[in-house]
């Protein structure tokens, strides 16, 4: 199966900073597990699409805010996702619920098996940056079931 870690945001954000953070330390853990593709998605926003277009399972790591206390980490399935309140815009800010809702209207090919937000609230110390990197290659390689 084909697995993508996808960590997205503004590294030169600080409140948006923490999925290239997660990137990086990413990098320093390398080789990852046969079979798992890690993408600094950065700001590429509809860019991603066709990373998502060919099937398998995808981890997105990224800042998220009101979610939970600072510091913390939470994770949304792609139901999840879309539910998330706000409205959609058409630029930068539109963000992973949109990229998502978008996918299946542009794309009639084989849809990601599983699809997980693991956000990072606030600012969040080297501790949370580890934990988030060891969460994501265990959801690539496990899915959600590997957590539990």
């Amino acid at each position: 199966m084909r697995t993508s870690i996808i960590c997205i945001g503004n590294r030169f954000v600080e409140e948006d900073a923490a999925g290239p953070q997660v990137f990086d330390r990413l990098q320093t853990m390398q080789p990852l597990p046969a079979g798992i593709e890690l993408v600094e998605g950065g700001l590429a926003g509809l860019n991603l699409l066709p990373l998502l277009e060919q099937g398998g399972r995808v981890v997105f790591v990224d800042a998220v805010k009101g979610f939970t206390h600072p510091g913390e980490i939470v994770l949304l399935t792609h139901q999840e996702i879309l539910q998330t309140p706000g409205q959609f815009s058409f630029d930068h800010g539109a963000g992973l619920p949109y990229l998502l809702a978008v996918l299946p209207k542009v794309y009639d090919g084989e849809m990601p098996e599983e699809i997980v937000l693991l956000g990072l609230e606030g600012r969040c110390g080297e501790e949370t940056i580890e934990k988030a990197a060891n969460m994501s290659v265990t959801i690539a390689a496990h899915g959600l079931r590997g957590l539990g």
